[in-house]
């Protein structure tokens, strides 16, 4: 049995860009994600998939079907990289911005007291 190694485990990203302007290429757009999420691709962003597999052979083998599913218009990518590089990976989730209320409306009624 090999051991684990974060060398020898990978991850699979696959980037697409694929037509939607018509209802076909809309249809074969959702029909390539769900055959992605059907493999056990992931969302990481829109149109960017990954999943995480135990060695380089099992990465080939799930390549090749992405090979096999091809859209036939587009480009699609695939980047392969090992456990120990995605672990280096830096991710920064922004947050929407509150507007601040300056509307005198918006603002509470103040007391006075005399």
């Amino acid at each position: 049995m090999k051991r684990l190694s974060e060398y020898r485990i990978m991850w699979l990203f696959v980037f697409f860009d694929l037509p939607t302007e018509s209802k076909k290429d809309r249809q074969v757009y959702a029909d390539f994600r769900k055959r992605l999420q059907g493999d056990g691709f992931t969302m990481m962003q829109f149109s960017v998939y990954i999943r995480h597999c135990a060695s380089s052979e099992s990465a080939d083998v799930h390549t090749q079907r992405i090979r096999n599913i091809l859209p036939e218009s587009g480009q699609v990518s695939i980047l392969r990289v090992t456990d120990k590089q995605f672990g280096n990976m830096q991710n920064f989730i922004g947050q929407k911005k509150q507007k601040r209320k300056t509307d005198e409306s918006k603002m509470p009624m103040q007391l006075t007291l005399f």
